[in-house]
């Protein structure tokens, strides 16, 4: 299977450059309801994932399912408007295979965002934090399986899963826009269940400050190809029992929303600082 996961994925990328001349050397992927940064993708070609080989259709509200190539302050750019989880049916191999594609690309750099719960009682709803580090209590790991070295290591070493420098670099860039970057450590479970408030004073002993359903698998696979890793979490909510009032996904979309723009202005800046 992992023979077939680097086929796939070369197969999948030579597709992506007969529809572009752009090479991009950084990826985007958006979470839940961040997907408007794509607007300020320059000259951009528009492939939705269900015409790419061997990509999964994303299933989910918020999730455009496609992806953008084009150029962001004048870096070559690709732009995962949406992505795939494991809650909707999918293997961890089939969720990380856009990652695959993007480093086959030959995208050096990957800016994961999503939208997570705040489990630490200091985060606020539509605040951005830097990911420090994660805990995956999915059970699962898409690094499961037979290894095929042409991807990457048989064991993988996760100690700084997202780059120090990049993260130096971003709060850099938000202190230049006027605001503080706060850094998290970000706790994956399967979902699609929120979590319960008996959960959530769990996780917080364990030591996490946000919660979501995705970007962990992600990150173990670019890590896998050696792609530098930045991740960065939307607050959309307070997680379960720290506000008396239920769950939904319609308040993950709205505060993606209003955070939007800061959101693209945010990454505007960054890019460039990334790509140098």
């Amino acid at each position: 299977m992992a023979e077939d996961v680097f086929e796939n994925a070369g197969i999948a990328a030579e597709f992506i450059r007969s529809q572009t001349s752009v090479e991009p050397r950084i990826a985007v992927v958006l979470g839940s309801g961040l997907g408007s940064f794509a607007e300020a993708v320059e000259n951009g070609v528009a492939i939705p994932y269900a015409a790419i080989p061997h990509f999964s259709a994303s299933t989910v509200e918020g999730h455009s399912g496609r992806l953008l190539l084009g150029r962001v302050a004048g870096v070559p750019v690709a732009v995962m408007q949406g992505r795939v989880h494991g809650y909707e049916g999918y293997s961890p191999l089939q969720v990380t295979f856009p990652v695959r594609v993007l480093g086959s690309l030959g995208v050096k750099t990957i800016v994961f965002t999503n939208a997570s719960g705040g489990v630490r009682l200091d985060l606020k709803p539509g605040q951005l934090v830097l990911l420090s580090d994660h805990i995956n209590l999915t059970g699962l790991n898409p690094l499961s399986g037979p290894n095929d070295s042409r991807l990457g290591p048989r064991f993988l070493d996760v100690s700084e899963a997202y780059s120090k420098r990049l993260r130096g670099v971003a709060k850099t860039t938000a202190e230049g826009q006027g605001f503080e970057l706060a850094e998290g450590v970000y706790l994956c479970v399967s979902g699609p269940t929120f979590e319960t408030p008996a959960e959530i004073r769990a996780f917080r002993i364990l030591g996490a400050d946000l919660v979501g359903m995705s970007t962990v698998h992600e990150v173990i696979a670019a890590r896998h190809m050696g792609l530098q890793v930045l991740g960065i979490s939307c607050v959309t909510n307070m997680a379960a029992g720290i506000l008396d009032r239920p769950l939904s996904h319609h308040e993950v979309l709205e505060a993606g929303a209003r955070v939007q723009a800061q959101m693209t202005r945010f990454l505007t800046a960054l890019l460039p600082r990334i790509d140098r």
